[in-house]
């Protein structure tokens, strides 16, 4: 495993009526937890394996030994601090800065088809890069990552989470500090039945045909999109 770059995974604790708030808005609360958790589990399955030290970052903190119940002992976690999204991210890329490693990827839990080639794209670019970031296709970003020199906290302080100006408002701030960014492919996160239906249609011709988010969903009567 190599020590120098760290991959962290922001988690919630899948409580009913508590994730995945936009399925549940179109009528699938009690689908909406449980889907959340196949998201998670594959995500482990898909990219915890790499060439870098993989930990999870849950929240609330309170939740520790739920969260190690559902996904399982064997991996390594911290807890999520900080006020905000923004300052929770900041929090756990310095920490692991602080811990010696050369480069940290932070990815988000809402795609959980995302291929392991990206996550060793993202850390690649940071040997030559001091960021990187993931756009979605809704105007926010599923990853984001730093070399060590690069990090600091105006890129994550006053922005407006869950809007659809949050990449290009962090490419604004990468551009005006001078941090040369490399910009993965777009990618979708999975908040709507439409993104649900894209994913399914999607799936039938990739290795995630066979995931347990497609299992998940098509035992739940959730179908392609036309």
């Amino acid at each position: 495993m190599n020590q120098e770059h760290c991959l962290i995974m922001f988690v919630k604790y899948p409580e009913k009526g508590k994730v995945k708030s936009r399925l549940i808005l179109e009528g699938y609360e009690g689908l909406a937890a449980d889907l959340y958790r196949c998201f998670v589990a594959d995500l482990i399955e898909r990219i915890s394996a790499g060439n870098y030290r993989f930990l999870m970052a849950y929240a609330p903190p309170e939740k520790k030994d739920d969260i190690i119940k559902i996904f399982g002992g064997g991996l390594s976690y911290l807890p999520q601090e900080g006020k905000d999204l923004g300052a929770r991210m900041y929090k756990a890329f310095t920490d692991c800065f602080a811990n010696g490693f050369r480069s940290a990827v932070i990815i988000g839990s809402d795609s959980p088809d995302i291929p392991q080639g990206i996550i060793e794209e993202a850390f690649q670019s940071l040997n030559e890069h001091g960021a990187v970031l993931g756009p979605t296709w809704d105007g926010g970003y599923y990853l984001i990552g730093f070399s060590r020199g690069s990090i600091d906290g105006r890129f994550f302080e006053n922005i407006q989470w869950s809007t659809a100006h949050v990449f290009e408002e962090t490419m604004r701030r990468f551009q005006e500090a001078g941090i040369l960014v490399h910009v993965l492919p777009a990618w979708r996160d999975i908040d709507r039945t439409e993104d649900v239906s894209s994913l399914i249609k999607e799936s039938e011709c990739s290795d995630f045909k066979n995931s347990r988010t497609i299992k998940f969903l098509k035992e739940n009567g959730f179908t392609a999109a036309g």
